[in-house]
């Protein structure tokens, strides 16, 4: 039973690597985001894009069952800011909330690959 557990969660986590496309209402509109994950186990890394702040590496990051979790550092007027993650995988699709400097930032998105 254990086995068919540790599978499944195996599985669940190889679902969340690939592209995926979200968007965010920011304080100047609508924000867009492409991160591009890649699993190995539980550990999450890959990079992120966006017109905003550029690309930006995924660093810490952690799958758990249908859950996310990583840090991203961009460069805002000058200053390098730690920007964590933390979501939920469904299917097809991803709702993630970013904090940054007090500011959180409520994300969802589609897989595109």
């Amino acid at each position: 039973m254990l086995v068919l557990l540790l599978a499944s969660c195996s599985a669940f986590a190889q679902g969340v690597a690939g592209k995926w496309k979200a968007t965010a209402e920011g304080p100047n509109g609508s924000m867009e985001r492409t991160f591009d994950f890649k699993v190995d186990g539980e550990k999450l890394s890959g990079e992120t894009l966006s017109s905003f702040a550029g690309k930006s590496t995924i660093a810490n990051g952690k799958v758990s069952g249908d859950e996310l979790t990583f840090t991203i550092v961009i460069e805002f007027q000058g200053e390098k800011m730690d920007v964590t993650y933390k979501g939920k995988v469904s299917g097809s699709a991803i709702k993630l909330t970013s904090t940054a400097a007090g500011n959180s930032f409520e994300w969802s998105g589609k897989k595109v690959e």
